[in-house]
């Protein structure tokens, strides 16, 4: 054990080193955030990458189609005795079936609604002329069709254009190599259905008909010629415009509409005249010859035509009524009435009922960027159903009071 006596002063401990102040470091900046991804654009390239590809397949079934027609085309038609057919170039019709009545048979229903003309109103460039045309050849190149139905609810139309659908169904009823080289009615008949409306022109496409059904509230005959025209002579005259006319002959400016009514000599009166009356002849002759052509073949289940049925073509409209008791229908009844009718006729029970529709494909869809230069309509429906009547044109047509 140390007994060593301690220091009077010891010595103080030594004192740490002072400690330098922590200066904190001043916070970093927070990294921008990322830019959020542009939506839009990834929506539009997309939406730009299916229309590209719609329309590559578009283009795809096009082509397809078009192949698959050759192929048809050079199976069915051996080299050598291949020929052109007009409705390879006419109107694109499909077959649609609007009643399966489970039957070998068919029955063609071909529609004419509204004014006659043979205009084209439609973006092939097919009128109404070439539609029908194209469905008589369709029906009558299928052999399963039997009889076609012809629905007609029209006030008329132009001269030329009833004319041509005429002669088109005759063709159709009448055998093209007929028995000591007489014509006859031995082709697919024609049946002729009315609707609210057959008139003017509406009869005179039906008159050819083997048949004839209209209802009794269908407004029918109005068997005359109509040509329409304004004369604005006396408002030219009141706001001071005189017309100058130079012409090669007296007539040259016949029906022109900016002549005085007393510059009109009565010769061109007689002239124009003359001409409604000639096309009025033949459209008697038209009634008189299918009435008398389908009543040799319907016997007594047919109506002929009332002795006195000429006094009564005088433009005057009828009801169905009316109609059949003047021969100028065969039954009163609706559009089963006609199918029922057409079965009769050709002998068969039951008959699935068609129409030939139009269709388009893609190169119809390219064709309109290829018409840039011709002019476009755009049509504004009013509810209103005004046939516009060229000055100078003959037509069948009755017109509506007000129209």
């Amino acid at each position: 054990m140390d007994t060593s006596p301690l220091p009077e002063n010891p010595a103080p401990p030594p004192t740490p080193p002072p400690v330098p102040p922590v200066i904190a470091a001043a916070p970093a900046n927070p990294p921008p955030p990322p830019p959020a991804p542009v939506v839009v654009r990834a929506r539009a390239s997309r939406g730009w990458m299916f229309a590209t590809l719609f329309l590559v397949l578009l283009l795809g079934f096009s082509m397809l189609g078009n192949l698959t027609q050759f192929f048809v085309h050079e199976l069915k038609w051996p080299h050598g005795s291949k020929t052109s057919s007009p409705r390879e170039v006419g109107p694109k019709l499909e077959e649609a079936t609007l009643e399966d009545n489970n039957s070998h048979n068919k029955i063609a229903v071909i529609t004419v609604d509204g004014l006659i003309t043979g205009h084209a109103d439609d973006a092939s460039g097919n009128n109404m002329v070439d539609v029908i045309k194209a469905q008589l050849d369709r029906a009558d190149d299928d052999d399963q069709v039997k009889a076609v139905i012809l629905k007609v609810d029209s006030p008329g139309g132009e001269v030329m254009a009833s004319d041509e659908i005429y002669k088109a169904i005759l063709n159709f009823e009448t055998d093209e190599s007929p028995a000591n080289g007489v014509p006859g009615r031995k082709g697919k008949p024609v049946i002729c259905s009315m609707g609210s409306l057959a008139a003017s022109g509406g009869y005179y496409i039906s008159a050819p008909c083997r048949w004839i059904v209209a209802n009794e509230l269908t407004l029918t005959g109005s068997i005359g010629v109509i040509m329409h025209g304004y004369n604005y002579r006396g408002l030219m005259d009141k706001v001071g415009v005189s017309p100058m006319t130079f012409k090669s002959g007296k007539f040259k400016d016949m029906l022109s509409p900016d002549r005085s009514p007393n510059e009109i000599p009565a010769e061109e009166h007689a002239m124009v005249q003359s001409l409604i009356d000639e096309t009025y002849g033949k459209f008697k002759g038209i009634v008189e010859d299918g009435r008398s052509a389908a009543h040799s073949l319907n016997k007594k289940e047919g109506r002929p035509l009332a002795d006195d049925w000429a006094d009564y073509a005088d433009g005057r409209v009828l009801s169905g009524t009316q109609a059949l008791k003047l021969g100028f229908v065969d039954e009163l009844g609706d559009f089963d009435d006609a199918v029922d009718r057409a079965e009769k006729i050709v002998g068969i029970k039951s008959a699935n009922l068609v129409e030939y529709q139009e269709h388009y494909d893609i190169s119809d869809f390219l064709s309109l960027f290829g018409q840039s230069g011709q002019a476009k309509d755009i049509k504004l429906d009013l509810g209103l159903d005004i046939p516009k009547l060229r000055s100078g044109c003959c037509y069948f047509l009755w017109q509506t009071p007000g129209n």
